[in-house]
């Protein structure tokens, strides 16, 4: 009886119920909370069903993040040297360059006037930067908190490693991603409060034909004339035009198909696990995080606001040929904001279709945040 007593006391002591703190449980609930959205709600399942569920084992069982260093015996957790790859750029790249294979750049080329609204979306990031400054963080990681705005995960993530702002890449991300899901439901007021009724009715002139040779020198050009200009941006511009390339190019279908469909996916396994897994209760539940995820949400309202100013003022200059909502777009969270636009278009008329001309300053914000990015780098010396 007694062997029986130790042997289940034993038992008992190996699992997770005597470590769990309040701050597990609550990092638990919210894990919970987000599995939910993802999976009944649809908010980007394929990027929030990882991370929450990183966010899980991580509150359950924290030596699954164990360090390298802090192991007895020389060997880390299984999610650590999944992280290793975020803080080195490696998962970011590779996802830059699967998005790279999975877009059609032909709107932005149809229209370059495109780059000015993604440009001008990028001024959330910029505001951001500054507010950060203001709340005691210091230049780097308010750099790295304000990329956030550009509603781009990888590129959050791209930099707060180079900037070595690693203990805020958590909050980061989870905020970088969460907004990026969260794009139908936080940019449609600010769409309508700045546009009016008529703005919102405007149909946009079709968009003309591009040619398969353009297509081909779009990711070369832009590749030569940003990584020359910028090349800190290379390891992000250069992947997601590499990526490109084997789209367009037509002879590399197999690598176009491995990389817009298998490595992509497999990547963002890997990197939403870890990034969840950075969420433990003794990192995450901090006021820092509050400040991070507030600061996120800033970014992103006033980039999403400065995109329909500027594309209020085309409008003007057009003489109304330019639908101010195509402007939102301009974040690069590929191709929800794009399709929002495209929702609170046919919202007010049916049978206005906004998605392709959305689609010019979608592409472009991706471009822009990884310029955003590579500026922040040049600026430190990174």
């Amino acid at each position: 009886m007694n062997y029986i007593t130790t042997t289940l006391g034993n038992l008992f002591q190996q699992t997770a119920f005597l470590n769990l703190t309040f701050g597990n449980l609550v990092m638990i609930f919210v894990a919970f909370i987000f599995l939910y959205l993802a999976i009944r709600k649809g908010f980007e399942p394929l990027l929030l069903v990882p991370i929450s569920f990183g966010m899980l084992l991580v509150n359950i069982y924290p030596d699954i993040m164990l360090s390298i260093e802090d192991s007895p015996n020389g060997v880390g957790g299984l999610l650590h040297y999944f992280y290793l790859l975020d803080e080195w750029s490696i998962f970011p790249s590779l996802i830059f360059m699967g998005v790279g294979a999975m877009t059609d750049f032909g709107p932005l080329i149809a229209n370059p006037k495109s780059f000015l609204l993604g440009a001008a979306a990028q001024f959330g990031i910029y505001a951001a930067y500054f507010f950060a400054i203001l709340m005691g963080f210091n230049d780097k990681a308010a750099a790295a908190i304000s990329i956030i705005g550009g509603a781009d995960g990888p590129t959050s993530i791209f930099l707060a490693g180079k900037l070595q702002q690693t203990e805020f890449m958590g909050p980061i991300a989870v905020a970088a991603y969460s907004y990026m899901a969260l794009v139908p439901i936080i940019q449609p007021p600010i769409m309508k409060l700045l546009t009016t009724e008529e703005e919102r009715k405007i149909k946009m002139e079709q968009l003309r034909p591009v040619s398969k040779l353009e297509k081909i020198l779009f990711p070369i050009i832009v590749t030569v004339v940003v990584c020359l200009i910028l090349p800190s941006t290379a390891p992000l511009v250069g992947m997601l035009m590499v990526g490109n390339l084997f789209r367009e190019s037509g002879v590399v279908r197999q690598l176009q198909e491995t990389a817009s469909n298998a490595l992509m996916y497999i990547v963002v396994i890997m990197l939403g696990l870890s990034v969840g897994a950075t969420t433990s209760a003794e990192r995450f539940l901090k006021v820092t995080t509050i400040e991070i995820v507030i600061l996120g949400l800033v970014a992103f309202a006033f980039g999403t606001a400065a995109g329909i100013v500027f594309g209020k003022i085309m409008c003007k200059l057009s003489g109304g040929k330019v639908n101010p909502l195509i402007g939102s777009a301009g974040v690069s969270a590929v191709p929800m904001a794009a399709r929002v636009s495209q929702k609170v278009g046919s919202e007010a008329d049916p049978t206005n279709f906004l998605l392709m001309h959305a689609m010019g300053p979608n592409v472009a914000g991706v471009i822009g945040t990884a310029v955003a990015a590579g500026t922040f780098m040049a600026i430190f010396g990174v």
